[in-house]
């Protein structure tokens, strides 16, 4: 596919998520495979169930639920992105699994081509911090389960990630060129004001009543959040070449449309050794939720 052509989403999953470094990406997702069957198992996804990846991006969960609802089960791929259907049928041919598959190209708010009552378990990852209506969303998912069936959610809390902005940039310290950074974060602001952003309008208690206000009987919530005094060295051109979300510019075109170039090579001379010997802080939060329709 022509990456000029790629919309926001894929052109961030397959791209500026990692970087363009494909080692590194395989490592990103090497990693996420100990949490994808997290999900599945909590979605308790067993053979012949029917299960709705909502949000399926490059297919990690939606291809790790093939494995477990077997040659009698159906995998629904779910997606805002039509580029990201279009690689996960790709796969799902490569694998001999199209039979088992079916794709809907849609956003979380809105599953009417899901019939109600039909699933088994509905799963997404990532996917409401993009989702201004959540309610709307998990009533979605809510009304096409089976009364017996299971919704997993995995979400990053944001709040708590960047909650130390004041002083730091993605973790590192710009104290000593502040005046430059704030200019930075000004410009991402503008983009994507915090003050009325789905990343940042919820925590982990505020989904666990969303869910129970969009029906579930039962809700749980495994919470985990890390503060780590160092962070992974890497090179200064995949972190330039990295965007925080599929909905803004990677570092470097920011600092390109943003900043002088005295500003830029100021700024690129104090976070570059910064970030090449891990030199900073680095803060995550995460929720794991699972329900019951009944």
């Amino acid at each position: 596919m022509d990456k000029s052509a790629r919309d926001p989403w894929s052109a961030w999953l397959l791209e500026h998520r990692h970087g363009g470094d494909e080692t590194w990406h395989q490592t990103l997702v090497r990693s996420l495979i100990p949490l994808r069957d997290r999900i599945l198992e909590r979605a308790g996804v067993g053979q012949g169930d029917v299960l709705l990846d909502v949000g399926c991006g490059d297919g990690l969960i939606a291809f790790g639920g093939l494995e477990r609802v077997g040659a009698s089960g159906t995998v629904i791929f779910s997606d805002v992105s039509s580029e990201l259907l279009d690689v996960c049928r790709q796969q799902a041919i490569d694998r001999g699994d199209l039979d088992r598959c079916q794709f809907i190209h849609t956003g979380a708010e809105d599953l009417s081509m899901v019939s109600s009552g039909s699933l088994d378990a509905v799963t997404m990852r990532a996917v409401l911090i993009y989702v201004k209506d959540k309610i709307g969303s998990l009533g979605e998912a809510f009304r096409v389960l089976r009364p017996t069936g299971r919704l997993v959610i995995h979400e990053p809390i944001n709040r708590f990630i960047v909650s130390d902005t004041e002083t730091r940039f993605s973790g590192y310290d710009v104290t000593a060129v502040s005046d430059i950074a704030v200019k930075i974060e000004a410009f991402y602001e503008m983009i994507q004001d915090p003050t009325d952003d789905p990343m940042m309008d919820f925590d982990e208690r505020d989904l666990m009543d969303l869910a129970l206000q969009a029906g579930f009987a039962e809700v749980h919530i495994e919470y985990q959040a890390d503060i780590a005094s160092h962070v992974a060295p890497q090179p200064w051109d995949r972190f330039t070449a990295t965007a925080g979300n599929p909905l803004v510019p990677t570092l470097g075109e920011a600092i390109k449309r943003c900043l002088t170039d005295a500003e830029a090579a100021t700024f690129s001379d104090h976070l570059r050794p910064l970030v090449e010997r891990g030199v900073g802080i680095h803060r995550m939060a995460g929720v794991l939720l699972w329900a019951t329709k009944e």
